[in-house]
């Protein structure tokens, strides 16, 4: 694909943006003087500040042209990563979770883990967690290149050195403060930048009702248009995925082991500046998180109507005669956007990228300190020393990088890789925290073997269906082949692995005293909630909203 010109005032708005996010990089640095400033921005943010942090940095490639490019590969059944997919398991986080997140003072996930087990677990999960969030963190560089890439013709490497170091630039002056101040500012610009992509094409086609129309024409076997009706039987959706995989292996395993223990995104509710407030973030993110699919599906779906009308010109990027289904967005925005709008759109798309980024770095740069460096290479590190090294592994970090982001260049659609990689980590470390968090008797030996159980055997199904060494079908129960099937049951058996293993090894080593506990562990914990504050204030009411928003969204679109 050749270059598509951008005019003076479109590179103007994209320089404008890069120039403001460095500058706040800079300035924030004076704010900077303590660990806990880089690594948890001080604890002083508000539950708005705190909960529109915590869904742009989850706003990254994978959010935007990762469900893009899968709606065109799958259909509205892509909404369920939206909505079972997020939704239960962000109110769990602020309801039942958080309490104890945020009450033991921690500075990570993996620190929870040190406190509830032992070292062994937390340098465990650590490792785990620093590898996967390098390999996401490819993603987003791969991702901003391929945005480089359609709109300029740049080359590809120059692309990724470009995204690379800006992004190494602003987290590196002050951490975690200048990774949710900018973010912030990408909410609002993915936000405006790109709705306006879903309104044209709605234009462009007619209506709602025809986009849905003309794509069921596409096929009368299969249903790319429905989330729940056509579930039943796995050939008659576009994912060929059967229900049970979407409850089971997404909307409890792989969602509630995002949205619980990633610590990419439950870093920005540590940053809140009480327990109310950090309990308030996720349930305030649930609303953004459930209107997304309205840029992000209906940009699909759009897609795919184009497509397939000789007359629209409408066609995707390949390489090497693999279609990439990532180039969906990028190509929309060059449909529809004049010159001026483009700049803001091709805007929204990076500053998406650099939300993703920023957070994947910020989360590495605090593990890394905290959970491995601190705790395995230097443990007697000073706080300033702590911050230098923080610093230091944020630079690090991004060229890994790099490294990874060639990888995920090779995968057809990047949202195959990331379920993938959270089927290898997230899913058995929900299994060890729901067990540590609700189950006093569970040992620090059981969690470790567990996770290990669960991480090893997760693994090992990827490679043994990926080089056809176990027929995918085990794994599936279904005569049907899938990848997206294949990562949400191997989601559901890693957990149930992991689980198992836990019990089972806590039944015959030795227990924590319960008074070693108190804190950490549902049953032996002090209510801390404020219980005489108005019904309106509790995050309990805004809870049970979001819960029947979304049973609604499910019901209209079934």
């Amino acid at each position: 694909m050749g270059t598509i010109g951008l005019s003076f005032i479109d590179w103007m708005i994209i320089l404008v943006y890069f120039s403001f996010v460095l500058g706040i990089g800079i300035y924030l640095r004076k704010f900077t003087k303590s660990q806990e400033d880089f690594f948890l921005a001080g604890r002083k943010n508000s539950a708005w500040v705190a909960g529109l942090a915590f869904l742009s940095a989850n706003l990254g490639a994978l959010e935007l042209l990762g469900m893009t490019g899968n709606t065109f590969k799958y259909g509205m059944f892509v909404a369920h990563f939206y909505w079972i997919g997020a939704i239960p398991a962000m109110l769990f986080l602020g309801i039942y979770m958080m309490p104890f997140y945020y009450s033991s003072k921690i500075n990570s996930v993996p620190g929870y883990l040190k406190l509830r087990f032992d070292e062994k677990t937390r340098v465990l999960n650590g490792f785990s967690f620093a590898f996967m969030t390098l390999l996401v963190s490819g993603i987003n560089l791969y991702a901003m290149a391929l945005v480089f890439h359609t709109f300029l013709g740049w080359n590809w490497d120059v692309s990724m050195w470009i995204s690379a170091l800006t992004v190494a630039a602003y987290v590196s002056l002050s951490g975690l403060m200048s990774a949710i101040f900018t973010e912030i500012i990408q909410f609002f610009l993915i936000w405006f930048g790109l709705f306006l992509v879903s309104i044209l094409g709605i234009v462009e086609i007619g209506s709602v009702h025809e986009i849905m129309a003309r794509i069921n024409e596409l096929s009368s076997q299969v249903s790319m248009t429905t989330l729940w009706s056509s579930s039943g039987d796995p050939t008659r959706n576009g994912m060929y995925v059967h229900w049970g995989a979407i409850v089971l292996g997404l909307g409890f395993v792989l969602s509630f082991g995002y949205w619980t223990t990633d610590f990419l995104v439950v870093q920005r509710a540590f940053s809140a500046k009480d327990l109310r407030t950090a309990r308030m973030t996720p349930i305030l993110a649930s609303f953004f998180k459930m209107a997304l699919p309205f840029i992000v599906i209906v940009s699909g779906l759009i897609a795919i109507v184009l497509a397939h009308d000789p007359k629209s010109g409408f066609t995707l990027l390949q390489d090497g005669g693999q279609i990439n289904y990532d180039s969906a967005l990028p190509l929309l925005i060059t449909r529809y956007y004049p010159h001026g709008l483009l700049g803001l759109g091709v805007t929204a798309l990076l500053a998406g990228f650099m939300a993703g980024q920023a957070g994947n770095i910020s989360a590495f740069n605090t593990v890394w300190t905290y959970d491995i460096y601190r705790s395995v290479i230097n443990k007697k590190a000073s706080d300033a020393h702590l911050l230098w090294m923080g610093r230091i592994s944020t630079v690090v970090g991004v060229l890994l990088s790099l490294v990874t982001a060639y990888w995920a260049k090779s995968f057809p659609s990047i949202m195959d890789y990331m379920q993938a990689i959270f089927s290898w980590v997230n899913a058995p470390l929900f299994g060890t925290m729901l067990l540590g968090m609700f189950v006093w008797w569970i040992t620090p030996n059981g969690a470790f073997w567990g996770l290990v159980a669960g991480m090893l055997s997760s693994f090992s199904m990827y490679l043994g269906v990926k080089f056809h060494w176990i027929p995918e079908n085990i794994i599936t129960m279904s005569s049907v082949q899938s990848d997206m099937a294949a990562n949400f049951w191997r989601a559901w058996w890693a957990w149930l692995i992991c689980v198992t293993v836990t019990i089972a090894v806590s039944s015959f080593t030795k227990k924590k005293p319960k008074e070693e506990l108190t804190g950490l562990v549902r049953g032996l914990t002090k209510e801390t909630i404020e219980q005489n504050i108005p019904l309106t204030k509790r995050p309990e009411f805004y809870a049970v909203i979001a819960l029947i928003v979304f049973i609604i969204l499910n019901i209209i679109f079934w």
